[in-house]
């Protein structure tokens, strides 16, 4: 789960990490008043779910509270267009208005699950303000990483092997080390799955700041935090997205025109790849887990066929947990249910699926049964004219 910046920063606040002085407004007379408050200059930064908002236009600095009124108004309403969001944007509902930050210094400082080591890292560099993914490809020795003992948690040598790395003045040391520690408390309190503050800023005079944050969090942990749970922006996610949710189904709108709907998340990532190997793209990520029932079936092929860009399903199943006879009854049941106009790619393999490929052959309906993943692949993508 993602939130927004403001939310992000007044969890690193709660938990020792400093942040600069702000607070969120969704109305433009708001700005003003809270620029006043602040005193000094300000930037009215948008609040949407993406980054690269500077380059969109969506981070304008304010030199008077009545400036602030102004930008607020030029920002709120808009729809942002950055790298992250897509050509269709997205809406600006809220700005945050902060503080405007005289810069001396801007780094990096990230923490994120290392799945070779199963162990949390630290992600470090000297060069922040921008995309750490860049700076690895460009820089590569100005990247640090610090991995994290799961046994003992983050040791303040540690902290201070990264503070001492980042080349900080030493009279900041000292802060760089428990700003470190707050931050792994941060991430191990919330069960966080990455936390990144993308400039860590030294100021000019002397402080040490987040000067923007991005916290996402393990969905599958949320029922332990309900605190959390609540900071979930329903408005920033795909709607199909959110209609999978409440069906117990993983599912990621693509940009493609073939629908998947595969039962497992490796074979899901299989099925979309040879798709693309065969000259068409993936329009989602769907598994519809062990238990293919033909409700879970129908709810599938509901949110599938919601998106206009889809001109054929794929159906991908391996009948292990779930016997192939069952998901193929499931297929047509929903199929009849549902008056499908587009063409339906089958494969199904596993137990019973010879059975499975008789109810799909007598079931009266056009069905494409495929006999292994390629020949899927190669229906698929003929029934969308590639």
């Amino acid at each position: 789960m993602k939130i927004h910046e403001y939310q992000a920063k007044e969890l690193l606040n709660k938990f020792g990490v400093p942040v600069p002085s702000g607070q969120t407004v969704d109305k433009a007379n708001e700005a003003q008043n809270v620029a006043a408050k602040i005193g000094k200059k300000v930037v009215v930064k948008a609040q949407i779910h993406a980054g690269g908002r500077g380059k969109g236009g969506g981070i304008k600095l304010a030199e008077t509270p009545e400036e602030s009124k102004m930008r607020a108004e030029e920002v709120i309403g808009m729809t942002l267009v950055t790298h992250q969001t897509g050509p269709e944007g997205k809406l600006v509902q809220k700005v945050l208005i902060e503080e405007a930050l005289e810069i001396e210094k801007e780094l990096y400082l990230g923490m994120v699950l290392d799945r070779e080591t199963s162990s949390l890292v630290i992600i470090a560099s000297e060069e922040g303000g921008v995309e750490i993914e860049v700076v690895a490809k460009e820089k590569p020795e100005k990247i640090l990483k610090e991995h994290i003992d799961p046994k003992v948690g983050l040791q303040p040598f540690q902290a201070r092997k990264v503070a001492f790395g980042l080349n900080l003045p030493k009279e900041l040391i000292r802060d760089a080390s428990k700003l470190l520690m707050n931050l792994y408390k941060l991430f191990n309190a919330t069960d966080a799955s990455l936390a990144e503050i993308n400039p860590l800023v030294i100021t000019k005079d002397g402080r040490l700041l987040a000067a923007d944050a991005k916290i996402n969090f393990d969905d599958n942990a949320l029922y332990r935090h309900a605190d959390i749970a609540e900071l979930r922006d329903l408005s920033e996610e795909e709607p199909t997205e959110i209609e999978a949710s409440k069906h117990n189904l993983s599912y990621v709108k693509l940009d493609g025109n073939v629908g998947c709907m595969v039962n497992g998340a490796g074979l899901a990532m299989a099925t979309m790849d040879i798709i693309q190997l065969h000259g068409a793209m993936p329009a989602n990520f769907l598994d519809v887990g062990g238990a293919a029932s033909a409700e879970r079936v129908e709810q599938a092929f509901k949110i599938l066929l919601s998106d206009p860009n889809v001109k054929a399903v794929l159906i991908n199943i391996f009948g292990g947990i779930v016997r192939c006879d069952r998901v193929a009854n499931g297929v047509v049941e929903a199929a009849k249910r549902l008056d499908l106009k587009v063409p339906i790619v089958v494969r199904l393999a596993g137990t019973n699926h010879e059975m499975a490929g008789e109810i799909l052959e007598n079931s009266g309906l056009t069905f494409k049964v495929a006999t292994n993943l390629k020949d899927a692949a190669v229906k698929a993508c003929e029934a969308v004219g590639v």
